[in-house]
Order: C-alpha cells, then structure tokens, then sequence
C-alpha cells in the first residue's frame, strides 16, 4: 500500500501501562480521573483521542497509538493513521452502537517507521489489542465485538465520514 503522507494530531489520555482510565474534558480543557482498572488490566499501548471529532457515543473518537514509547496524560502526538478495528459496544442496558478504535503510529517512530498499514503490524498486536477492550468492557458489563479491521484507507474515510 502506498504511504499516507498525512498526520493526524491526537492526545494521550492514557499512557501504555496505566491501570486507571483519563477522560478529556472540553469545558475545563483538563484531564479527568474516571475509573481505575481492576488488579492485572493495563492500557498495552498508548490510549487516547482524535481533537475535533465525534463518535456515535458523543465522544471525541478513540485511537491507540502504537509505539516504542510510553508518553504522558495530555502529549499531543502526530500519528499515520494505519487502520481502525471497526467494533460495536453493547452497553449495560443493552443499547448496542459503535465504538470503534483507530490505530496510528507516531510519525517520529525509529521501531515502526515502515508500519503504513493495518497489515503491516504483527497479528500478536493486534490480538491483543482486541482482547484489551474485550476485557476491559467485559469489567464493565459490556461487551466490546470486533466487527472488522480496516486498512489505512479504509481508516481515513472513516475518520471523515465517507462511509
């Protein structure tokens, strides 16, 4: 697949290894604490979401940004968008809707500076980022299910409503 030249400008909420959950929010311009994570269940990858848009849930849309880094509640990283896992939530009182979550890579990455594409990451990452938010809503009486992976281009039009 060709390279996507752009950059998308997201913020970490939640650095890989947290074990608690951030949440942005506009009026205060800060970070909120909105829940710690039971005993062993940590972010594996860098949590956070995409300034200026909206999913289904009325929040701004989520993203992992794969990396050899482990940055900061709040960093601003520039990012390739190189896929998404398409997935529906179905909610405690049963209301199923999307929530799905981007994948990018830091532009300044040296360890993934050929990771273009969805299919350019190893499938164990992928794996396990799909058994994070399984898990992690399972904690929360939801269920998290992968719908589809989208690919880079699939991604971008998602991210801009060409659906």
């Amino acid at each position: 697949m060709k390279k996507q030249p752009d950059t998308i400008n997201v913020m970490i909420e939640c650095p890989r290894g947290s074990n608690y959950k951030l949440d942005y929010e506009p009026r205060s311009k800060g970070l909120r604490l909105s829940k710690i994570l039971p005993a062993g269940l940590v972010f594996p990858f860098d949590f956070g979401m995409i300034p200026g848009t909206k999913g289904e849930d009325g929040d701004p849309l989520d993203i992992i940004v794969i990396s050899e880094l482990k940055t900061f509640p709040g960093c601003l990283v520039d990012v390739r968008l190189v896929g998404a896992i398409q997935a529906e939530q179905t909610e405690r009182d049963g209301a199923t809707g999307r929530n799905d979550r981007f994948l990018g890579v830091p532009a300044v990455s040296q360890l993934f500076v050929d990771v273009n594409d969805i299919d350019d990451l190893p499938e164990n990452i992928l794996d396990q980022v799909e058994a994070f938010f399984k898990n992690y809503n399972e904690q929360a009486g939801k269920v998290f299910k992968v719908v589809k992976r989208l690919s880079a281009k699939e991604a971008y039009k998602t991210l801009n409503n060409e659906e």
